[in-house]
């Protein structure tokens, strides 16, 4: 019952549905490309570290893939911030 669950396959499957939601913020809700990619991007870089564990690749890979996540979670942070900070400067019309 669990082989399944260790297998590569299973991450391919996760993978597709995140490439899925990708798709359907960016068309049916129409949330930009750009936002889109920085929010998902950075847990779709550690699935991949995931699947590459589970394949059983080298060490150096795994560690690559890891720390290749945090400087684009940390872009989609500050665009987040610079969005938020934007907002509270405009003053409210009434």
């Amino acid at each position: 019952m669990t082989g399944w669950l260790s297998s590569p396959s299973i991450v391919d499957l996760v993978l597709a549905v995140v490439v899925l939601e990708a798709v359907w913020l960016i068309a049916v809700q129409k949330m930009s490309p750009v936002d889109v990619v920085l929010c998902l991007l950075p847990g779709f870089i550690l699935l991949l570290a995931l699947r590459a564990a589970l394949a059983g690749l080298d060490g150096i890979w795994i560690a690559a893939l890891l720390a290749s996540s945090f400087p684009v979670h940390l872009a989609d942070i500050t665009r987040r911030q610079a969005i938020l900070t934007r907002r509270q400067q405009i003053p409210p019309t009434t």
